[in-house]
C-alpha cells in the first residue's frame, strides 16, 4: 500500500532544518503503518517505542528528560543504537505520555542529529487542552515540525486495487487521457464512496473483494472511536454530549433538506451551543468531524470573515458515512444513484476530504435568505484568492448560485466539481470528480 505522505517524509528526512516529527491524524488511518514502512526503508533500524499500556517507558520519561539519558534507555528497550544518526526514533501513541510529549523540546534544543518521528492519533485534544489549562501538557512549541495524515485519497486507493498506471495517470494531470478512460474511473470512484479511505477497509476490499467484511470494519472503526469518548473525555456528561454529537452529523448530513447547515437542535430536543459547543470542538480536535464555517463575504483571510454561528460538520471518511448511513453496497451497481443520493451529499463529504488531504482549510458561503438566496458548497483560499467550490453529483450541472457568486464579488476563477469531463471555461474549470485531489494538489500546474 502506498500513502503519498511518503514524499513529505522523505523531504523531512533531507531536510538541513529537520526537527522532530509529530505525525498527527484521527485513529486507523494509518500512521503507525506509515512511519514504520518509512524507517524501514530509509534507515538502518527503527526504536519503535509504543506508549500504550506501557508503564515501564512511561515511568523512564518521568524522570529528567536529558536527552542522553532517554536515548540510553530507549536503546536498552529496544535493543537499538539510537544514538547513530541511522536510527530512526518512534514514538508511537505518544499522547499516553505527556512527558514524551515535551521531551521533543530537548531533543530537538539538544540533539537535532537524531531522526524523531512521534504519532499520536488524540494530540489536537492534548494540544488544545494544554492551551486551556487542562490536564497540563507541555508542549514544544516550535520545536516541532508537523504532519497531517488523513484517510487514503481516491489516488491512493487506485493504486491500492493495482492500478498503478491509472494513479499514475491521474498524478500526471493529461485530461485527454484520463477523460478517455472515463468509465473505468467512475466505477473505481463508486467503489471508493462505498469502501472509503480507512487502510483496513481498503486494505480488505483490495484482499477480498467484499464489500460486506469491509462494512464490518467500519461498523467496528465507529464503536472504537465510541470507546475513545469514554476513555479520554473527562466526564460522563461530555462523554455523553459527544456520542449525542457524533451520532447526529451522518443523520443531519443525510437529511432530505436544502439546508446543509448544522443544527444544534437536532442533537437532542431543546439543544443548544452552549451544550454542544464542547463537544464538536473535542470531535474536531480528535480528526473526527471537520467543522466547515460559513462566510459572510469572500474576503481575505477567510477567517477573519467566518460566522461561527453557522457551520457545516462532514465525517472524517466517506466510507464510515456510508455505514453510519446504513448505506446498501446494491448502490454501486444502480447507475448514478450513489452520487445523488441524499442530495449528493456523499459527493460534498468526499470534495470535503480531498480538501483536507491536499491542505486546504474549507468554508462555505451561503447568502443571508433575506434579501437574496444562494450557497457555495466549500470556499477555500488559494494563491492568496478566495477560490468558490461547487460540488455537482450527476452530470446536470445547471444551477446559478456559483455564477451569480461570482458576478457579485468579482471572482475570477472557480471550480465545480461533477461527473462531467475537464472543461475549462475561464471563469470556471469543470473538474470531473475522480480528478478532485490531484487537481487540487497540483492546482497551479493545470
Amino acid at each position: 500500500m502506498y500513502r503519498n505522505a511518503m514524499k513529505d517524509l522523505i523531504a523531512w528526512k533531507d531536510s538541513p532544518r529537520r526537527k522532530p516529527l509529530i505525525v498527527n491524524g484521527a485513529r486507523q488511518v494509518g500512521k503507525t503503518w506509515l512511519v514504520r514502512s518509512f524507517g524501514v526503508n530509509h534507515f538502518d533500524a527503527i526504536a519503535h517505542i509504543v506508549f500504550l499500556n506501557n508503564e515501564e517507558m512511561q515511568r523512564a520519561f518521568e524522570g529528567s528528560l536529558d536527552p542522553e539519558r532517554l536515548l540510553m534507555l530507549i536503546g536498552a528497550a529496544t535493543g537499538t543504537n539510537p544514538r547513530d544518526g541511522k536510527t530512526l526514533v518512534f514514538f508511537d501513541e505518544i499522547q499516553e505520555c505527556p512527558r514524551a510529549i515535551a521531551s521533543l523540546k530537548m531533543f530537538c534544543e539538544q540533539r537535532p542529529d537524531i531522526p524523531i518521528i512521534a504519532a499520536g492519533s488524540l494530540l489536537g485534544v492534548a494540544l488544545n487542552r494544554s492551551k486551556g489549562g487542562g490536564r497540563g501538557v507541555s508542549w514544544p512549541v516550535g520545536k516541532v515540525d508537523y504532519l497531517d495524515l488523513h484517510p487514503m485519497t481516491f489516488d491512493e486507493f487506485v493504486r491500492a486495487r493495482e492500478n498503478d498506471m491509472l494513479a499514475d495517470l491521474l498524478l500526471q494531470g493529461d485530461f485527454d487521457m484520463i477523460d478517455a478512460l472515463f468509465e473505468r474511473l467512475i466505477d473505481l470512484l463508486r467503489t471508493y464512496l462505498f469502501v472509503g479511505g480507512m487502510p483496513e477497509a481498503v486494505q480488505e476490499y483490495a484482499d477480498t473483494g467484499d464489500f460486506s467484511s469491509v462494512r464490518s470494519i467500519q461498523q467496528r472503526l465507529l464503536s472504537d472511536y465510541e470507546y475513545d469518548f469514554a476513555k479520554h473525555a473527562e466526564s460522563p456528561l461530555e462523554v455523553e454530549r459527544i456520542r449525542q454529537t457524533w451520532h447526529s452529523v451522518p443523520v443531519q448530513l443525510a437529511r432530505e433538506s436544502d439546508l446543509k447547515r448544522f443544527s444544534y437542535a437536532s442533537i437532542s430536543e431543546g439543544g443548544r451551543g452552549r451544550d454542544y459547543r464542547d463537544a464538536i470542538a473535542w470531535l474536531a480536535d480528535a480528526g473526527l468531524v471537520t467543522k466547515v464555517p460559513r462566510v459572510s463575504k469572500p474576503g481575505i483571510p477567510l477567517t477573519g470573515y467566518a460566522d461561527e454561528t453557522y457551520f457545516k460538520l462532514y465525517l472524517l471518511d466517506v466510507g464510515l458515512l456510508g455505514a453510519a448511513t446504513r448505506l446498501d453496497a446494491h448502490v454501486i451497481i444502480e447507475g448514478n444513484r450513489l452520487f445523488t443520493e441524499y442530495k449528493g451529499v456523499y459527493a460534498e463529504q468526499y470534495i470535503c476530504q480531498q480538501l483536507k488531504a491536499a491542505g486546504m482549510v474549507p468554508y462555505y458561503w451561503s447568502a443571508d435568505g433575506k434579501q437574496s438566496k444562494g450557497e457555495v458548497d466549500f470556499l477555500v483560499e488559494r494563491g492568496g484568492m478566495p477560490l468558490p467550490i461547487e460540488v455537482k453529483a450527476d452530470e446536470n450541472v445547471a444551477g446559478g448560485s456559483l455564477a451569480a457568486f461570482v458576478k457579485r464579488y468579482e471572482i475570477n476563477q472557480a471550480v465545480r466539481f461533477s461527473l462531467r469531463e475537464f472543461v475549462d471555461q475561464g471563469w470556471l474549470t469543470n473538474v470531473p470528480l475522480y480528478a478532485a485531489n490531484v487537481f487540487l494538489r497540483n492546482m497551479r500546474s493545470f
